[in-house]
């Protein structure tokens, strides 16, 4: 089944001027163009959340995926198209951006940050072979999805995080702070999973800093009294919420 970006392509590919084929030039241009614009947007709402990787790299990604992409398809001369593999630079396109999205993931403080964006640099990538391969539909449909995403899951995420928090609390080693937080846990009516402990300097002290979540059985409006008591009674260095979707 032949789709419209094919057919676009076909055209163009077969349009000449005085036996230039202008047509080609005339495609690639649009297929870097759009990737511009598409994993800009991308790019644009990474820079806007303040994350490492914004709107210059998902742009150097996406744009640079599509260039190969398009060297894959036009930069050998034709004498060797019959021995050509046009998916192979793609195969090592994907293999190349997925060790420079690891490169955006922390490990820090018991829990990852970097996740989504890795993932964003990812799809840029993805969006810019798909753009280079002349699939501007997919492209497009694809940047539209990621973007929905991005902007509207992360407030249901808010939510699902406000009702099963990640608690750090980090707090002096002499202290029963495996007791203390059972007790405020069990007078707040929450339940504690996943708990972690782990030794820490904190002031040139000795810690013990706990990672553990809560969930609520109730409403979840009573976690900041939640963590006051827990501040309070474990006589805490520092306590704070976990995001490690990010």
């Amino acid at each position: 089944m032949t789709t419209l970006d094919q057919k676009l392509a076909e055209l163009l590919n077969n349009y000449q001027v005085n036996g230039w084929p202008i047509g080609n030039f005339i495609l690639v241009l649009i297929a870097i163009f759009l990737s511009v614009i598409l994993c800009g947007a991308i790019g644009i709402e990474r820079e806007w959340r303040g994350r490492s990787a914004g709107l210059r790299t998902h742009l150097l990604v996406g744009v640079g995926s599509c260039i190969i992409m398009i060297i894959s398809i036009y930069g050998f001369p034709a004498m060797f198209s019959e021995h050509r593999d046009v998916a192979r630079l793609a195969a090592q396109i994907i293999t190349g951006v997925g060790f420079l999205g690891a490169g955006a993931i922390i490990h820090r403080n018991s829990g990852i940050k970097g996740l989504t964006t890795a993932g964003t640099i990812w799809i840029v990538m993805a969006i810019g072979i798909a753009c280079g391969s002349f699939n501007f539909i997919l492209a497009l449909i694809s940047t539209i999805v990621i973007l929905f995403v991005l902007v509207t899951f992360k407030k249901v995420e808010a939510r699902i995080n406000k009702k099963n928090p990640v608690v750090i609390l980090s707090a002096p080693a002499n202290t029963p702070i495996l007791e203390k937080i059972l007790s405020v846990s069990k007078e707040f009516d929450c339940t504690i999973h996943g708990l972690s402990t782990d030794i820490v300097e904190a002031d040139a002290n000795k810690a013990v800093e706990c990672t553990f979540q809560v969930e609520f059985s109730g409403s979840s409006d009573r976690l900041n009294d939640y963590l006051s008591r827990l501040e309070s009674e474990t006589k805490a260095y520092s306590i704070r919420l976990l995001n490690n979707h990010r």
